[in-house]
């Protein structure tokens, strides 16, 4: 098939079944598919193929029409590449930036986002990238660091860039430019704003009462701008602690969830087009490098190594339990999917009365944690481990 046509199949919004971006359609970690196994055989489900090649790092995966991307890192070069999702075979694979080194694991960390047949990705030290995402043709890179003189946050650029109409917006934290939008066709500065460094989250949008605001957790503080111009609307130093704010915000009906570790704790803003007022604040879910689910008025998350449900409005603590381990949480058809990082997935009952655990099995991994979340896409369960890939049939017959 000839570039140009691939070029325009792709350019077709995505399906249902696919997850297009980091923590999927709607940044959420939520997958709206149904009819997936109620219960997994003895020893977990069907593996339809591995795969290893992906390079180091704990990039995460967008999956659209039928091809799967992601980041990873070899020798002295960090790439993004393709891989067909029925097979996992690769497609592409282009070098983007120089290596990212780190004693907690090396390599890019921040999930390529698909949008109009474009990648978007950010490497582990600061490169922003737009790729054609049917060849992997670079189309525009920088060098944000450079370009905003910022600096390498410690444990490297974990940030899935956000896409909204012409913009592409992204968090260098230079003093004036801790959050930047650029335009998507050509990279070039549309506003900034800020001086706070970066943190390891990724920001979302948020609809308030008819004003577009991005809301993002930076190394110092959680805070919402004006989507159009940038205008900084609010802050809130509560919620950041001095070492690393991860979680993604999570955003309903006017109000805004935020929690990190190391102590810190969660909690819920009330917004308006101007502000914001806090509904609570305390130490009963503290996500460190997951983000919680919100299902039906319930956060589920890990609180540390506990996985926690909340009341969403009081902050109410209804249930804990050890489950899987320390470890990530992606939701499907009435069920939590849990990863734990030393090597176990539970299949979870979303039951905000209760822990149930349905099914379990475990995985051989590597030295590292399995930090990269758990993606579900065509009834398809998605696990990797540093260089290696699993694909597991969720939907059965």
């Amino acid at each position: 098939m000839r570039p140009i046509f691939l070029s325009f199949l792709l350019a077709f919004s995505a399906f249902a079944a696919d997850w297009p971006q980091w923590r999927g359609p709607n940044r959420d970690g939520i997958s709206a598919e149904t009819g997936l196994l109620s219960a997994w055989p003895s020893g977990g489900p069907k593996v339809i193929w591995r795969v290893s090649g992906l390079g180091i790092g704990y990039s995460s995966f967008s999956i659209v029409n039928g091809r799967m991307y992601t980041q990873g890192q070899r020798g002295k070069q960090e790439f993004v590449l393709a891989l067909d999702v029925k097979t996992g075979n690769k497609l592409w694979e282009t070098p983007t930036s120089r290596d990212f080194e780190n004693d907690r694991g090396s390599g890019p960390r921040g999930t390529p986002t698909f949008d109009n047949g474009k990648l978007y990705a950010m490497t582990g030290e600061g490169t922003v990238v737009c790729l054609d995402a049917a060849t992997g043709k670079i189309l525009w890179q920088m060098d944000s660091v450079k370009k905003f003189g910022a600096s390498v946050p410690h444990w490297g650029y974990s940030e899935s860039p956000l896409i909204d109409g012409d913009r592409v917006i992204v968090m260098p934290g230079g003093r004036g430019a801790s959050l930047v939008s650029l335009d998507k066709r050509t990279g070039e500065v549309q506003w900034k704003t800020g001086d706070d460094y970066a943190g390891y989250s990724s920001a979302i949008l948020a609809d308030v009462n008819g004003s577009k605001q991005v809301i993002a957790l930076s190394g110092r503080s959680a805070f919402g701008v004006q989507e159009s111009t940038g205008e900084l609307l609010w802050r809130y130093g509560k919620i950041a602690n001095n070492v690393a704010n991860i979680a993604t915000p999570i955003y309903q009906d006017g109000a805004v969830f935020l929690s990190t570790a190391y102590d810190t704790g969660c909690a819920l803003l009330k917004l308006n087009p101007k502000g914001m007022q806090e509904v609570y604040f305390n130490r009963d879910m503290m996500n460190h490098y997951s983000s919680s689910v919100l299902i039906d008025g319930t956060l589920y998350g890990f609180t540390n190594a506990l996985l926690s449900a909340m009341d969403f409005k009081t902050g109410k603590q209804l249930w804990k339990n050890r489950s899987v381990g320390k470890g990530s949480v992606t939701y499907a058809d009435k069920h939590l999917y849990a990863l734990g990082e030393d090597g176990v997935v539970g299949l979870i009952d979303a039951d905000r009365d209760g822990y149930r655990e349905v099914s379990r099995f475990e995985y051989q991994k590597g030295s590292l944690p399995s930090w990269s979340p758990l993606v579900i896409s065509d009834g398809r369960l998605y696990l990797r481990d540093q260089d290696n890939l699993t694909s597991y049939d969720i939907k059965g017959k």
